[in-house]
Parts: C-alpha cells; sequence; structure tokens
C-alpha cells in the first residue's frame, strides 16, 4: 500500500489528506483562530485540541452528569462524568463505574483539564480530566499506572517486545525520570521497531513535558493554559507519518521550515521524506482531494457497476442503504444482491474513512438468502476496516440485512466541519459561511499566484463577505501578508451561498 500526506495550509486554515493508493482516505482540518486569543490558549491561532488548562469549576449539574469548568476563554468548558471519573477514588476502585459528576469535582475546585473538542457556536470547549501528553512513540498518562499498546500494533511477537521493552524502561529509569511521579504509558504504531533507548528517550522528554505543566501549575492562578499541543504541521508529522509513508508534501515555504525542524528533532530518519510542493497547480489537485471532499458532502454515493449508496446522518446513528439500481447479473437475483453488496462494501470502507464517521452505523444491505454470501459480506467488511486507524466492531447480519458496527469517534465528521442544517435546493445541508470564506481565500492566492501584480476583484454572497470584512477581518490581513495582492471584496445580492467568482483585473 502507497502512502503520502498532502499538507495544503491557507491563511485560515490547514488542511490535510492521507492518501492511500491514489485515493484521500483521511482529511484533518484545523481552523485558525484570531491572534489576539494568544494570551487565553497559549498558542496563537491554532486549536485548542490538545492544550491543558488550569481551570476552575464554575458549575456542577448533578440532572445533566456534568460541569462547566472556567478556563479562561469567553465561554466556560463542558465536562461529562465520564471524563472526570479519573478524579473519583471510587472510579479508580473499579473502572465499569459512573460516578456522579459531585464525586468527582465541586464547585470552586481548582482542576487540570484538557481540551478535546474545539468551541464551536455558543458552545464551549469539550473537556477531559485524564490528561495525557502525546510523543512520537508514546503517549504519557500522569497518575495512572500501566502499558497499554496501539490496536494498530497487530503483530503479537511485536506486542509482546514493546510491552517488554516498556517495563524494562520503566524499572531502568523509572516512569517519569525527573518528577517522580507514577505514570502510565500507551505505546503508538510508530514505536513498532524501536529499541529500548528510543523508547527510553521519547518517556524522557514526555516527562520533562509533564514536569513543565506541573511547573507553570504551581506558579499560576486559574483560569489559564499550562501546556499547548504542538502546531498542526508538526502534529501531523507526529501522528500520521511513519515508516510506511513514501513522502510527505506541503505547500507553504513556512509550513515546510516547521516540519522540517520538527522531523530533525523527532524523527530524522523520515526528514528527506519531507518535500516543498511549488506546483504546478494547487496540491490538492493531485488527487482530485477538493473534488472527493465535495462528493463526500452528498449523501448519494453512485458504484461502477450502476448501483448506489446512500449514506445519511442523524444524531443517534449514520444510516446506509445499498441499492443495487440498473445492474443485474445474468445468473440471478441471489448473485447480483451479492455482487452489488459487495461493491458496496469498499465504497462504505472508503466513505466512512473519509468522512470521518463514527459512532453507531447501520448498513441495509440487499437482502441475500445464501449464509456464504453473507459469510462474504462482513469478511470483506472485517478485513477493510482492519486497515483502519480508528477502533470498530462489526456485528452479524440480522434476518433483516442489516449489519450494525460502531466506529470510534475522534475528530468532527466533514459534514458538520464544513456545512450546516438549511433547506435550500432540495438539499437539508449548505456550506458554512466559514466553508465558503475559505474556500474563496484559496482560490483569490491562486489568482494572486497565477498573475502575479494584477488587482484581484472577488465576489461572494453577502453573508460570505461580511462573514470576512466584519467578523474574521484578520484572515484577509493573513492572505494579504502570504501573497501580495491587491483586493477588492464584492458582495453579489444574486449569488447563492455556495457562489464564488475570482477574477483578475484586465
Amino acid at each position: 500500500m502507497s502512502e503520502e500526506v498532502l499538507i495544503n495550509v491557507g491563511p485560515g486554515e490547514t488542511r490535510v489528506a492521507v492518501v492511500e493508493n491514489g485515493r484521500p482516505v483521511e482529511i484533518i482540518l484545523e481552523r485558525r483562530m484570531e491572534d489576539d486569543l494568544k494570551g487565553k490558549t497559549g498558542r496563537a491561532g491554532h486549536s485548542l485540541l490538545g492544550n491543558i488548562f488550569l481551570g476552575r469549576v464554575q458549575r456542577v449539574l448533578p440532572g445533566m452528569q456534568a460541569a462547566f469548568v472556567e478556563i479562561g476563554l469567553e465561554r466556560a468548558g463542558f465536562l461529562g462524568a465520564r471524563e472526570a471519573k479519573c478524579l473519583c477514588e471510587l472510579a479508580q476502585l473499579d473502572e465499569h463505574i459512573l460516578p456522579p459528576i459531585s464525586a468527582c469535582v465541586t464547585e470552586g475546585q481548582t482542576i487540570l483539564v484538557q481540551a478535546t473538542k474545539d468551541p464551536i457556536g455558543d458552545k464551549g470547549a469539550r473537556l477531559s480530566a485524564n490528561v495525557t501528553i502525546p510523543g512520537r512513540l508514546l503517549v504519557l498518562v500522569p497518575n495512572q499506572s500501566g502499558v497499554a499498546l496501539s490496536r494498530r500494533i497487530e503483530d503479537e511477537a511485536e506486542r509482546t517486545r514493546l510491552t517488554a521493552l516498556v517495563e524494562e524502561m520503566i524499572a531502568r529509569f523509572g516512569s517519569m525520570g525527573v518528577t517522580g511521579e507514577p505514570a502510565g504509558f500507551i505505546v503508538r504504531t510508530a514505536a513498532i521497531g524501536a529499541t529500548v533507548d528510543d523508547i527510553a528517550a521519547d518517556a524522557r522528554m514526555l516527562a520533562e513535558e509533564w514536569r513543565k505543566v506541573r511547573e507553570v501549575e504551581r506558579r499560576s492562578n486559574p483560569p489559564c493554559v499550562v501546556f499547548h499541543d504542538l502546531d498542526p504541521v508538526s502534529k501531523t508529522l507526529r501522528d500520521y507519518v511513519s515508516s510506511d509513508t513514501a513522502r510527505v508534501l506541503i505547500d507553504d515555504a513556512d509550513a515546510f521550515g516547521e516540519a522540517q525542524r520538527y522531523a530533525r528533532r523527532a524523527m530524522p530518519e523520515l526528514l528527506d521524506r519531507i518535500q516543498l510542493f511549488n506546483g504546478p497547480g494547487a496540491l490538492f489537485s493531485l488527487y482530485d482531494i477538493d473534488g472527493e471532499i465535495e462528493q463526500a458532502l452528498e449523501p448519494r454515493v453512485e458504484l461502477k457497476s450502476g448501483g448506489w449508496i446512500t449514506v445519511e446522518t442523524t444524531e443517534a446513528l449514520t444510516a446506509i442503504d445499498v441499492n443495487s439500481g440498473r445492474y443485474t447479473a445474468a445468473t440471478g437475483l441471489e448473485e447480483t444482491s451479492a455482487k452489488i453488496n459487495l461493491e458496496a462494501v469498499d465504497e462504505i470502507i472508503y466513505q466512512l474513512r473519509l468522512r470521518g464517521t463514527g459512532g453507531l452505523i447501520v448498513i441495509d444491505f440487499i437482502h441475500l438468502n445464501d449464509p456464504a454470501n453473507i459469510e462474504k459480506v462482513l469478511d470483506a467488511l472485517n478485513t477493510g476496516f482492519a486497515h483502519d486507524r480508528v477502533p470498530t466492531q462489526i456485528s452479524g447480519m440480522s434476518e433483516f440485512g442489516l449489519v450494525e458496527m460502531t466506529r470510534k469517534r475522534v475528530r468532527e465528521p466533514l459534514t458538520k466541519l464544513l456545512t450546516e442544517p438549511a433547506y435550500a435546493n432540495g438539499r437539508p445541508r449548505r456550506k458554512t459561511c466559514a466553508t465558503v470564506a475559505n474556500e474563496l481565500l484559496r482560490k483569490i492566492a491562486a489568482e494572486a499566484h497565477a498573475v502575479p501584480g494584477r488587482a484581484i476583484i472577488a465576489r461572494a454572497s453577502p453573508d460570505v463577505v461580511d462573514w470576512l470584512e466584519r467578523g474574521n477581518s484578520y484572515l484577509i490581513d493573513r492572505l494579504r501578508q502570504k501573497v501580495a495582492v491587491s483586493l477588492q471584496l464584492v458582495m453579489e445580492p444574486t449569488f447563492t451561498r455556495e457562489r464564488i467568482d475570482v477574477a483578475a483585473v484586465q
């Protein structure tokens, strides 16, 4: 399997595409925040994900099994009982117990929390008290004990070897080195083939990061940030680049410099695979990634045979329906159903990974009578998801042809990141102003590179132009810093939300 990582850096967002065999299978998007949040978040312009805050419990709501924690932003963060249970002694004795939130935190209490989800709209950040410090090979879990391994490390001999190495490292150097506190470790996939010295070096770096967190915590008053995660480019290298990655392409010189600095420090063996992309054309055009993203926002996906699948996500679950369409096998209905179902399996696996779909998923396959065909469909599902970095569980097929599965939620799906509910033109969702504005900024930058020195007129719907000029003018300033351009934004009342037009002045 050929794997590449493409990093597209724009004024308003950084987009990452993980490409396998010429097709993007994962899209990671991080929108940049306004620079004046630096004092509150610890890193200007980047997501809060992974940041650790010294917070103060503002309110405890037993009816919601949650608490609101002040972390220094406009809105308090949300801490659920499941994410707070590590603070409860009863829960530590029995991991299956979900204690009442009042047994975990009290109003006015000072606690360390980590952002697991950025603030969206009128909702504050999602928080967890089970803070972790991720490294290249290991993830440090403070104040816990034990060694766990990534499920993607499948070889039993390697799992045994790595477990023994980490245990040996702990015996030789202590779990936390300079701090002396207890800690547990999660061994990441990148640790495959690592030596005990490699493991120890990563653990010492993590211990030093935790020592700094404790030091900042001791001399700080809540609410404040005490640790911020890596910038999105370095985070991508840490979390998505491995020895299986053939190359990493980055289309921004500053981001390329950041990537090289991180690689020299943390993964020098992969330094020569990181390359600066200078065209021709846009980076994401190499594999029509923008086209794949557009398709991922639509419910219907065509199959080569003439059938199709429909993907519909609700608050409760994602439902997938398989349809045979015009395809008919000469050998009969059972063979037709089996062929369409197996073709649909490949597309379902691809679409769920690309869309970032998580939670409960129900697939309505075309009915099959032959147990051997049912087994083929289930085997294909399990084999396909074995390569997915996100944990999944798949049930058997019911008598109605339904297969239930779960896929761990690790990030917001593309539909939530890029669209919002709005019944327009027969579609239940439309792109957000932020999504369209970032598309507009990318198009302006591309036009400025294509015809340098020419003034540019960009036309968009009034709500998109207003979003940029009044609410997020710093993005236009960043664009002008990146490409010297004379720009005029024009509101076009006749334009729909998703229509934009960019042209250089003759």
